[in-house]
């Protein structure tokens, strides 16, 4: 399957990923090689990675523990602290085999030691694959907010190869796909009309490879998300609220990313009647797709009061103005708008019903 082309690297997918990377260490000349992991991939996806390319098996190889709860700062030390016993130099490079944890992490880590090493992403999950591993972002969370600390730097190449799936759950596999259809709404009505009858387990590496080049269309534009790369963070204003509260708060599940995502979707979509415009029938139609794949989250009065105070943390706020991303049709979004309060209860109100 052809690569995806950046200004600066290539996203390569399928048979060809390996080979792209043994190409890609042959012509390069680092020092030394590392690889990060967390628990559940150094168990499940390490092993495929050294069969794949028989040397990783000689590179050091550090893991830290599985979970959004451990994207912190005290994970990026261990790591630091890890590589500079190991003696990496400011030539090395670390590969980050993974989930968004592990390439937002591995890619803030990689970017700051010694001011900055190369780094490589090869994600694990649907999620990583059309979202966290290209475009750039690195980062961590502080404390409950996701995503505080961080920056935009950009891989060496990304390796998608569809058989890491394999080795995920069916949660974990609908997490992603509710990526994909954001992906659809915000800037590919065909590709929503294409994946709103479908099951994650009907994807395949094409429409994979669709939604990267939807991202990376976009970031190409915007690569700093000044303007075009916000319409990507549709759903994700509440969704990342609701997904912190329920992350960092006692005696609650923790929502993976998509299953917020899909809430916060359906909530944004209803803020998009009033503000964009959004047709009553699209907004009906949005619902409807998330419900029929993800469960209702029983929102209390409290609970929805608690969310919309984290919102004032979202980080393409502005003078301490909650900036959402809207939809003023199905594949057409709009950025930068600010919605009244008493709008966002009635959107919870929708989304209840």
């Amino acid at each position: 399957m052809q690569a995806i082309r950046t200004e600066t690297y290539a996203i390569h997918f399928g048979p060809s990923a390996s080979e792209a990377l043994a190409a890609h260490l042959r012509d390069s000349n680092y020092s030394s090689i590392f690889v990060l992991t967390d628990s559940n991939t150094a168990a499940h996806c390490y092993p495929k990675l050294c069969r794949d390319l028989s040397q990783a098996s000689d590179w050091p190889h550090f893991t830290i523990p599985a979970g959004e709860i451990h994207k912190n700062i005290e994970s990026c030390m261990k790591v630091w602290e890890a590589l500079s016993e190991a003696g990496a130099d400011r030539q090395s490079l670390l590969v980050n085999l993974g989930g968004g944890v592990v390439t937002d992490l591995g890619g803030f880590v990689a970017s700051t030691y010694q001011r900055g090493i190369s780094f490589i992403n090869i994600p694990t999950t649907l999620l990583s694959m059309v979202d966290a591993s290209v475009g750039g972002k690195t980062g961590v969370d502080l404390g409950s907010l996701k995503n505080q600390v961080g920056l935009i730097r950009q891989p060496e190449i990304v390796l998608v190869d569809s058989e890491y799936l394999q080795t995920l759950d069916a949660r974990e596999r609908l997490s992603g796909f509710s990526e994909m259809l954001k992906h659809g709404l915000i800037r590919d009505a065909a590709y929503w009309d294409q994946l709103k009858g479908r099951t994650p387990d009907d994807v395949n590496e094409e429409m994979i490879r669709h939604s990267v080049g939807i991202k990376n269309e976009v970031v190409t534009e915007d690569p700093m998300e000044r303007g075009l790369r916000k319409v990507l963070n549709f759903g994700h204003t509440l969704g990342h609220a609701i997904e912190s509260y329920f992350l960092n708060t006692e005696d609650l599940p923790t929502l993976l990313h998509g299953e917020a995502i899909a809430a916060g979707m359906v909530l944004e979509a209803h803020l998009s009647m009033a503000d964009s415009n959004l047709p009553e029938a699209a907004c009906n139609e949005i619902k409807q797709v998330f419900n029929n794949h993800f469960p209702r989250i029983d929102f209390t009065r409290a609970q929805v009061d608690a969310i919309k105070k984290l919102l004032i943390h979202d980080k393409k706020n502005t003078h301490g103005r909650v900036r959402f991303t809207l939809l003023e049709g199905i594949g057409s979004a709009v950025y930068d708008r600010e919605i009244p309060e008493e709008r966002i209860d009635e959107a919870f109100e929708y989304y209840k019903q």
